[in-house]
């Protein structure tokens, strides 16, 4: 009878013992599936960082790509601005000097009208030419300036033809032949056509 306890007894430790052993290698083949899982779960995650941050830095090549974008036009702006406020300055003036330029039509008349009459007025004239000069040096410091017609070619930016005359020899065809009205351009923009008689 203890021979058949001892050899139950051998057969429970043993069973045991078996059993142990499955319950390790259950949890060893246990863990290596969580092991695994988490492999795949940080690969995943990984995968998943990797993509955000792809997308991260495309969101941030279109905002800089935005941002010189924004920052080229608004120089752009800025210099048209400056551009457009430097003439605006320039050229402030361009109305009360368009509206002076028939005095300065009458003045040119007035003191070829009284040279031409012999009577004595010379201190009338010389008066006239005074005050002539004083304007068209204030209107000059302002920028205006007359456009040259002497013996140039006929330019339609700048001149106006009131009358076509056959050309009186044939070096002359094309070019101005008189000027009836002077012509006026203040800071290079015209404010008025200098009116000529153009040979053909």
């Amino acid at each position: 009878m203890s021979q058949k306890k001892a050899n139950k007894h051998d057969s429970t430790v043993q069973d045991n013992i078996n059993s142990e052993e499955q319950v390790a290698q259950q949890q060893d083949v246990k863990e290596a599936a969580e092991e695994t899982n988490q492999d795949a779960q940080e690969m995943t995650q990984e995968q998943m960082l990797a993509a955000e941050l792809e997308k991260s830095q495309e969101k941030i090549k279109d905002l800089e790509n935005q941002m010189l974008y924004k920052a080229a036009e608004f120089d752009n702006y800025r210099k048209r601005t400056i551009k457009e406020r430097a003439d605006l300055i320039k050229n402030a003036c361009a109305d009360v000097v368009t509206s002076l330029l028939p005095i300065v039509d009458d003045f040119e008349r007035a003191i070829d009208a009284e040279k031409k009459n012999s009577s004595d007025n010379k201190s009338l004239v010389e008066g006239m030419e005074l005050v002539y000069k004083n304007l068209m040096h204030a209107l000059t410091e302002r920028g205006l300036k007359v456009i040259d017609t002497k013996d140039q070619d006929f330019n339609t930016d700048m001149h106006e033809a009131i009358a076509m005359v056959p050309a009186p020899a044939p070096e002359l065809k094309g070019k101005i032949l008189d000027c009836t009205r002077k012509g006026y351009m203040l800071n290079d923009k015209i404010l008025r056509f200098a009116q000529v008689v153009v040979a053909q």
